[in-house]
């Protein structure tokens, strides 16, 4: 079932690129902090070809309380699809919606072994962070993905693990200046500058487009579509910086030249 919200999380499970045990954890509820998302992931995962995770995602939407489901389906910003698949298990939309829907609307049917771990106090200290993110388990890194500061994401957008990457970019904490730091480094996979590149309130934001485009690890044929976007003054820089693939930077020399 396709609810027409998109977050990178969102789509990566609707590519099928999750695990088992993920998925399973998803289908409890205990991933996503928002409702849209929540609500997303449970939507989809009821259709999962794994009898068991449709069987507890069925479950954990039956036990959401019906007042404040209804009056989250009242919400403007709530899809059509959405509306249509709760309507089909028997729940309309209330009179009055929902004021806020910025943290999950279900709680999670069972909890996870190490749940109090998901969002930790963590100290500023970078070292101490990277020694308790290694302790952690795939599920409590997309949870501190998630949920976590600043300090934590910059962390694990680097993560090896890609569905606690893109998580990161899911974060409803994220912001366009942490955004533009992702987008210079060279130390990301190609999937996270990829998904960056791909959304459209992101790359509105000149500076992200630059960082994006002078980035050598993006993948050629995304910075080769944004140099149309680029100002003179960065194309003669990138015409001359060595980092960046030849192709692109003789490209940048032409454009100049045969906008002159």
């Amino acid at each position: 079932m396709d609810t027409a919200f998109r977050t990178p999380l969102l789509d990566l499970f609707r590519r099928g690129d999750v695990a088992r045990d993920v998925r399973l954890l998803a289908a409890q509820g205990a991933f996503a902090p928002r409702a849209h998302e929540q609500l997303g992931l449970l939507m989809l995962l009821v259709g999962d070809p794994d009898p068991e995770i449709a069987r507890v995602a069925d479950a954990t939407l039956a036990a959401i309380p019906a007042a404040p489901l209804s009056a989250f389906l009242a919400r403007a910003d709530v899809s059509a699809e959405t509306r249509a698949f709760f309507a089909a298990r028997g729940l309309e939309p209330a009179a009055a919606p929902a004021v806020d829907a910025t943290a999950p609307i279900a709680e999670p049917a069972a909890a996870p072994a190490a749940a109090s771990a998901i969002v930790p106090a963590i100290s500023d200290d970078e070292s101490t962070a990277l020694q308790k993110i290694a302790a952690m388990n795939v599920a409590e890194r997309i949870g501190l993905a998630m949920k976590g500061t600043r300090e934590e994401r910059a962390i694990l957008i680097r993560d090896p693990n890609k569905i606690v990457a893109v998580a990161v970019l899911s974060s409803p904490k994220m912001t366009e200046n942490e955004v533009e730091s992702i987008a210079r480094m060279a130390n990301v996979s190609e999937e996270i500058l990829r998904i960056i590149a791909q959304t459209r309130a992101w790359v509105k934001n000149y500076a992200v487009v630059w960082s994006l485009t002078k980035n050598p690890k993006t993948p050629v044929a995304i910075s080769m579509n944004m140099l149309s976007r680029l100002t003179d003054r960065d194309l003669r820089t990138l015409s001359t910086d060595r980092n960046v693939p030849d192709v692109l930077r003789l490209t940048a020399r032409k454009k100049l030249a045969s906008d002159k």
